[in-house]
């Protein structure tokens, strides 16, 4: 996955909307590239944000690439597990 930077959005559990809003935001300050990203069960509303991006906020959006991964995170217990991940990248 590409280096991080300031124009990611991360996806966690907040409404889709909101997700949207950072997205839509931060193709107005200018970035020609946004990365869309989630881990477990966020991937489908990360999704959900690119596919809304691109029908109703900005038309002429793309998406660049898309990457799916597995990331190890540690639990609390201090066990390892396996955490699917994915990463969109839209373009205007």
């Amino acid at each position: 996955m590409p280096q991080e930077d300031d124009n990611t959005v991360y996806v966690g559990s907040k409404p889709a909307m909101s997700y949207v809003l950072a997205v839509v935001t931060q193709f107005d300050e200018g970035h020609e590239q946004v990365h869309v990203k989630a881990r477990g069960k966020a991937i489908s509303r990360a999704v959900d944000v690119a596919e809304i991006v691109k029908s109703r906020f900005i038309e002429e959006a793309t998406v660049e690439d898309i990457s799916i991964g597995t990331d190890q995170i540690e639990t609390d217990e201090g066990d390892e597990i396996n955490v699917s991940s994915i990463q969109v990248d839209l373009s205007q």
